[in-house]
């Protein structure tokens, strides 16, 4: 037994893609209180993850590390892999990982809209390999995908971007369907603006015009989104192939 099957042992296993920071973080952080061993997905972030883990275990709380480019289906293979052998198991995928690449159609190239497409691709094989590998054979299972609000209102310079986020959504949608009468459920967030290092590098202008269309009047936390992450973790029994929006009031759906 590895110590990593130590520390998981008895314990549900929640996968979180792109946990090391933001909402994915705050995401890893509410799945441990809520007694997950946390299995802490980055691309490049080491050293926040291994902080991030840190925090966990001084929480009392226990998870391990998996590094990998979601957009290289053989690193997923291999990350899937790891997972069997570490925990054996995947009872919550929460699909969060992401990034964007912004310009205006007129001068944005090509390659950078497939590298931010590419995000979307991952999310779909990841998803494809924990169901094949971890929920068939347990017959239960959660997945949540983070969207965004943009995916249903556009933001200019971000089609990309936008397109991949409301695909995120018509992901969710379908795979419920597919899903029908096999235990698992797979469901949406969609947070607004949210207070993260991305939205911190906003120009003020910029911020401003955000927060006068925030009923709320304020950016949101990532806290605010993880506890809903945490809710349909672990309840929301009747919740099916839905987007569950946190945005301030900004967008209802």
């Amino acid at each position: 037994m590895t110590d990593t099957e130590k520390t998981c042992a008895d314990k549900p296993v929640a996968l979180v893609t792109g946990g090391a920071g933001g909402i994915g973080a705050a995401c890893c952080q509410a799945l441990c209180d809520k007694g997950f061993c946390v299995a802490i997905h980055f691309r490049k972030s080491a050293e926040p993850a291994q902080k991030l883990l840190a925090e966990l275990q001084d929480r009392d709380g226990s998870g391990f590390l998996l590094q990998a480019d979601l957009a290289s289906a053989e690193q997923i293979d291999a990350m899937v892999n790891e997972i069997k052998k570490q925990a054996g198991r995947v009872d919550v995928l929460v699909n969060n990982a992401g990034f964007t690449l912004n310009d205006m159609i007129l001068t944005m190239k090509l390659d950078d809209f497939d590298v931010q497409r590419s995000v979307g691709r991952g999310a779909w094989y990841l998803t494809k390999r924990v169901l094949r590998v971890f929920m068939f054979r347990r017959a239960s299972g959660r997945i949540i995908n983070i969207s965004s609000v943009v995916g249903h209102t556009g933001n200019a310079g971000q089609i990309p971007y936008t397109m991949e986020k409301a695909a995120t959504d018509a992901m969710t949608k379908s795979l419920a369907k597919e899903l029908a009468g096999k235990n698992i459920l797979v469901n949406s967030v969609a947070p607004g603006f949210i207070d993260t290092d991305m939205t911190e590098a906003l120009p003020e202008d910029i911020r401003g015009q955000i927060l006068s269309a925030v009923p709320l009047g304020r950016m949101g936390r990532p806290e605010e989104v993880a506890e809903v992450v945490g809710f349909l973790a672990t309840g929301a029994s009747y919740i099916q192939g839905s987007v569950v929006h946190v945005n301030g009031g900004m967008y209802g759906g």
